[in-house]
């Protein structure tokens, strides 16, 4: 990630922060004029907002840290544990609505300046929407795990507060109050099924997923169409950690070729497979063709053909 991304992505984790306070506190204010137990859950949520905004913020500073010699590449991962812990903050959320929710179905009551309390509660959904969408924008951009999970958690936000409104104007227009307190279990649920994925997505990349496909072809291309004077590449490998992607091959040269021509080639496929994934760092193992191929394979075009 370049300098200028990172600085972009920091700020924007440090935007979070108060952002998540302001929404949170609109909905506490939405459940204190009302008393709604789904009000109070949408409120318990956007608590959770603040804390992975604070630890997003962190792990973000954190994985932008230059490589030294007990990390040699890098601290990129740093972003996957923050969107694992932001995982484990949304399953506390839901089990805390439920406990406020359960009890209120057994006794429902009814609610107070419920308008208002609606208002309010869209106002911080709103905010949350707009927020959400540069958050998922940028994350996806700039490659950054911690942005794009802290703006999944936030959209997961603005679905519940939609559901909440909808929920409440029913509850309202029928008279029937249990329906407030069933509709906080709901959003529970939702926020439970939310939490899973993040956690998912998140272990995933601590798991040294490879590239997308697309990405795939791409390097592989790069590759196919800059290799000339070698005879091929094979063992062709690819992972992602946070904003860093990783390539390394095995590129095979005759066996009489000068160390400095198969230099030459390295250095042209390297600055080939960064035009199309800006930044990648890659490891390149020169071999005489004598030796035996393995893994993804890549045939050089021959100039002409």
């Amino acid at each position: 990630m370049a300098d200028t991304d990172g600085n972009t992505v920091k700020r924007l984790a440090l935007w979070g922060i108060p952002l998540a306070f302001g929404v949170m506190g609109l909905k506490l204010i939405a459940w204190w004029v009302t008393g709604s137990v789904a009000l109070l859950s949408d409120g318990l949520e956007s608590s959770v907002n603040v804390v992975a905004a604070i630890v997003a913020f962190a792990a973000i500073t954190y994985a932008a840290k230059p490589a030294d010699k007990t990390h040699p590449f890098g601290h990129h991962k740093a972003e996957y544990l923050s969107a694992v812990l932001e995982g484990v903050l949304i399953v506390v959320a839901a089990l805390l609505i439920v406990m406020e929710a359960v009890p209120a179905v057994m006794a429902p009551a009814s609610m107070e300046a419920p308008v208002m309390g609606l208002v309010i509660n869209f106002a911080a959904g709103v905010i949350n929407a707009v927020w959400a969408y540069v958050l998922i924008r940028a994350g996806r951009r700039y490659r950054s795990p911690a942005l794009a999970a802290d703006g999944q958690h936030i959209l997961s936000d603005v679905v519940t507060s939609i559901g909440v409104l909808i929920g409440l104007v029913l509850a309202i227009a029928t008279g029937y109050a249990v329906l407030d307190p069933l509709l906080a279990i709901l959003v529970a649920l939702n926020i439970l099924y939310q939490g899973w994925k993040v956690i998912a997505h998140s272990v995933d990349g601590l798991m040294d997923h490879a590239v997308e496909p697309g990405e795939a072809e791409a390097i592989q291309a790069a590759i196919a169409a800059n290799g000339a004077g070698s005879l091929g590449v094979h063992d062709l490998k690819t992972r992602r950690a946070g904003s860093a992607t990783f390539v390394d091959f095995h590129l095979v040269v005759p066996a009489a070729m000068p160390v400095g021509q198969a230099h030459d080639i390295c250095d042209r496929l390297e600055d080939a497979i960064r035009a199309v994934q800006p930044g990648a760092q890659i490891a390149i193992h020169v071999e005489p063709e004598t030796e035996k191929a393995h893994g993804v394979r890549v045939r050089i075009e021959r100039v002409g053909s």
